[in-house]
């Protein structure tokens, strides 16, 4: 009852500056305070204030409010581990992919992974390019063991 007398208030209210406002030839300001001084009015007469004032009072429906929220902050939290462990890969995925990195080499390297290198340095040169090629991605191979690719 008290909300419905406060929205007629502020719905005469509105509508008596809108008339002042016509009054002074600011007719497109005093339509639109007089389009915002109708929206109370409009909400008492839809029932949805006395169905708002009902919810604030509601001990039941500040508790659903606050299970909104836990199941929320839960789902948050679930997404931004998902992100930080990698996807949705299952723990038998994971563990096999790392156990398949230990033994990468990059492309350019100097000797083939699978054993003994067929390839021979011919020549200085050949030698030093290898072993910078090797300090190169040695750093490459550090980032990505760590990250477990």
């Amino acid at each position: 009852m008290i909300a419905e007398t406060v929205c007629s208030a502020a719905s005469a209210a509105g509508l008596g500056i809108a008339v002042v406002t016509a009054y002074r030839k600011r007719f497109l300001a005093a339509a639109r305070i007089a389009a915002y001084s109708l929206v109370p009015i409009g909400l008492v007469m839809t029932g949805i204030v006395g169905w708002l004032a009902d919810t604030a009072f509601s001990p039941v429906a500040w508790a659903g409010f606050g299970v909104l929220g836990a199941a929320w902050v839960i789902f948050a939290g679930t997404r931004a581990v998902e992100r930080r462990r990698g996807g949705g890969a299952t723990r038998a995925e994971r563990r096999a992919a790392r156990g398949g990195a230990t033994d990468a080499v990059a492309p350019a390297a100097s000797a083939p992974s699978l054993g003994q290198g067929t390839r021979q340095a011919t020549g200085s040169a050949t030698a030093s390019r290898a072993t910078g090629s090797a300090e190169d991605f040695s750093d490459i191979e550090a980032i990505l063991k760590k990250h477990g690719i």
